[in-house]
């Protein structure tokens, strides 16, 4: 299973930092994420930036990952 590790709303809504779900792809970690998570966390991941193991992803749906891979889902952060 791959790790999903979350930031800023995705956290909060997730109600966790991080947590291993299973997927042969990006986007099936995501999906299955979404289920777990629910609506307000799809809305996150729409505007988020997807990161796999330290490197930005253009398309999502198009990358493999194994059980070795860290998911990262970086919503924008506004500050002030």
């Amino acid at each position: 299973m791959a790790e999903l590790v979350m930031f800023a709303a995705a956290r909060q809504i997730a109600g966790e930092a991080s947590r291993e779900i299973p997927g042969s792809s990006v986007r099936e970690v995501l999906d299955s994420a979404v289920g777990r998570y629910g609506a307000s966390f799809a809305d996150v991941l729409a505007v988020s930036r997807i990161w796999i193991n330290g490197q930005s992803l253009a398309r999502a749906e198009d990358s493999p990952c194994c059980d070795t891979d860290e998911i990262a889902v970086l919503p924008p952060i506004s500050g002030g």
